[in-house]
């Protein structure tokens, strides 16, 4: 399984230097563009092969959970590991998705306030739904953590 991660590591590291290679010298582009698709096609081709490689391979020992110790308390397993970071994701992924949405709608509440003063309670309202999505995804990290 460690040649799986090494092969992913590789990919990425590729991946990276390419696009810093890229950005610090825009011109080395003209002299590479007849390969430059096809090696990071292969690139990101390796990459996702690795990645469902490494789950269909990987998965039993993801899931394997080892006995309770001695002392009575469960060890921490790969699986157990694998849980308490998808606890977390709705939390960040709904603290992106408010920060999508705040951007635009503090944006436009700026303008209305400046033309309407009186608006300022309607655009704080708005404001609040948006950052709700972030609050709702919390609330399910808690309930999904009192799960485990």
């Amino acid at each position: 399984m460690y040649w799986l991660v090494a092969l992913m590591s590789v990919a990425i590291l590729g991946l990276i230097a390419g696009g810093i290679a890229l950005e610090w010298r825009p011109s080395l582009s003209r002299r590479i563009r007849p390969w430059f698709k096809s090696a990071m096609g292969s690139q990101l081709l390796v990459f996702v092969a690795a990645q469902v490689a490494l789950l269909a391979l990987g998965v039993h020992d993801a899931m394997a959970e080892t006995g309770a110790s001695a002392a009575g308390t469960a060890e921490m397993t790969v699986g157990m590991g694998l849980a308490m970071i998808g606890v977390g994701i709705p939390t960040g992924l709904s603290t992106i998705g408010a920060g999508i949405a705040v951007g635009p709608i503090g944006a436009a509440s700026l303008a209305a306030i400046t033309e309407k003063p009186e608006n300022l309670g309607r655009t704080l309202i708005y404001l609040g739904l948006a950052e709700g999505i972030a609050i709702y995804g919390l609330v399910i990290s808690i309930l999904l953590l009192n799960k485990l």
